[in-house]
This record gives structure tokens, C-alpha cells and sequence, in this order.
């Protein structure tokens, strides 16, 4: 079956089987392999990536159900500078090992667009279907929360 969508700004055309799911159709047929296979049941939220600017685990999707959509991963996150929510997580030391920093980043992305003043509980709820094994998430929220305060200050700034 043929898929066409666009990755990360580039438009893509690709032979794939039905059944192929778009984490694999990333990593083993693009070569985006910044988006991580955690569990392949949708609990760790490793795979998250953007599509049409919402989280997806894309695990749970497959790549024939992506047709014609706008997909961003991690790789396609930041132009020749980190994006802000990745200077964030470096920053404040949201990471640890970095198995679920592609995944989180993505969810985090998501979330302040949807919610670009989230408090500490709104990012925790945001982001309970991302799972980290490493950092307690204490550094996690304050990454997002940076990230947002970044956001907010720059809007703010555009505005006045």
C-alpha cells in the first residue's frame, strides 16, 4: 500500500505493508530513529510524536492511517537552534538516561499548545501517559514550566 504524508516538513512517499505501524515506519523505513520503541502497547508514551500538531504514540497507529497528515518527531523538533522546550529539559535536567526525552519533549510540545500556562498539576496530568524511569518527573514539570514561562515571555513581548 503507498502512504504519502509529510515528515518533519519534507514530503514522504513510501510502499508500505497495511499493518505497519508509523513508530516503525519512522525509525526502520526513514531512518528517524529519535523516536523511541518502549513498550509497543501504548503505556510508556517513548514513540510520541506530533501529528497535525497533536501527540500521538505511534505505536498505536498505523503508518496507512497517517495519509496526507503533517507529522513532527523529535529530530524535526528544532531548526538550527534547540527548540525552546528541548533548551528547557536541558536547562533544568529533565533528562536522565533520555530513553523517554524524545517521547516527553513531544507530549510537552503538545501540551503548551493547548495549554500554554499550565500550573504544576495541569503538566503532571498532561503528562501522565509518559512514562520515566529515571528522574522522579520533579525536573520533568519544571522543564515544561520553564518552557512555558519562556513562551509566555515571548508572546508577551510580541504583544506589547
Amino acid at each position: 500500500m503507498r502512504v504519502s504524508l509529510t515528515v518533519n516538513g519534507q514530503a514522504r512517499q513510501s510502499d508500505v505493508e497495511p499493518r505497519l505501524l508509523l513508530v516503525h515506519y519512522l525509525r526502520d523505513v526513514l531512518g528517524l530513529t529519535g523516536t523511541n520503541i518502549g513498550c509497543d502497547t501504548s503505556s510508556c508514551g517513548a514513540c510520541t510524536v506530533l501529528v497535525g500538531g497533536e501527540s500521538v504514540k505511534s505505536c498505536t497507529m498505523l503508518a496507512v492511517q497517517a495519509q496526507g497528515t503533517d507529522i513532527t518527531t523529535i529530530e524535526g523538533l528544532a531548526g538550527d537552534q534547540l527548540h525552546p522546550m528541548q533548551e528547557a529539559f536541558r536547562q533544568n535536567h529533565g533528562l536522565q538516561c533520555g530513553f523517554c526525552t524524545p517521547g516527553m519533549v513531544m507530549a510537552a510540545v503538545s501540551l503548551l499548545a493547548e495549554q500554554p500556562n499550565p500550573t504544576e498539576d495541569d503538566v503532571r496530568v498532561g503528562l501522565e501517559g509518559n512514562l520515566c524511569r529515571c528522574t522522579g518527573y520533579h525536573n520533568i514539570v519544571r522543564s515544561v514550566l520553564a518552557a512555558a514561562e519562556l513562551s509566555g515571555s515571548a508572546s508577551s513581548a510580541v504583544t506589547s
